[in-house]
């Protein structure tokens, strides 16, 4: 009778059971896991039945419970399958999608502006509501301001602005990094505005199922952090 007494009796024990053999099967892959993890259960649920309590069977509600508890095992398993599925696919039209990006220009959030050989910085400022004056400030890396560019009067939304490279002298400045600046005057006082640069991708890369892309001059930016693409 002991031994009757310490086989496994429960639907609780076989579940358990059934968990530990599917999770250990996942480390070693695929869909053979849960295989394996099916049978182990059929084999224990047989098992039980063979070695119950003759004294002390198992009801009939109880059995029914246990096969709805695995039920509800396997469709969990497999859902969640599902979505592993859809967003592996997800990545990879993203990626593609992102590859096609390569020597195109795109816009980020940033006030740190890249001057290359061809002399132009592009980008964009964030404007909250209308402005009687915006404002787009350059300075170099010394932090010396080399160029001030006065965009009058100004709605409300994104307006552009581009720099040729040459501070207020007219000559055009050496490559590098320069800040670039942007305010507003709201009620005769000065607000600093959020700024928007282009910038080229020159790769991309897929790191922890995110596409990240690699910006000349700015180096690497998630794909979800690109305002606009040129």
């Amino acid at each position: 009778m002991d031994g009757v007494n310490s086989s496994t009796n429960s639907a609780s024990d076989i579940l358990k059971e059934y968990r530990n053999q599917n999770q250990g099967g996942k480390s070693e892959g695929g869909n053979k896991a849960s295989d394996m993890g099916r049978n182990e259960f059929l084999d224990l649920m047989m098992a039980q039945m063979q070695n119950q309590n003759p004294l002390d069977p198992q009801k009939n509600e109880d059995f029914v419970a246990q096969l709805a508890q695995f039920s509800s095992l396997e469709e969990m398993q497999s859902l969640n399958s599902s979505v592993e599925d859809a967003m592996g696919q997800f990545r990879s039209t993203q990626a593609l999608q992102a590859s096609a990006m390569v020597g195109q220009q795109v816009q980020v959030e940033g006030n740190i502006a890249n001057l290359g050989p061809e002399g132009e910085v592009k980008g964009a400022v964030e404007v909250p509501s209308a402005t009687s004056n915006l404002r787009v400030n350059v300075y170099n890396p010394s932090g010396e301001l080399v160029r001030q560019m006065d965009m009058g009067q100004q709605g409300s939304g994104t307006v552009d602005f581009s720099w040729d490279g040459e501070n207020g002298d007219g000559d055009l400045m050496e490559p590098g990094d320069y800040r670039v600046q942007a305010e507003a005057q709201y009620d005769g006082e000065t607000q600093e505005l959020a700024t928007r640069l282009n910038a080229n991708v020159d790769s991309v890369n897929l790191e922890n199922g995110g596409v990240t892309l690699n910006l000349a001059g700015r180096g690497s930016v998630p794909l979800d952090q690109v305002k606009q693409i040129n």
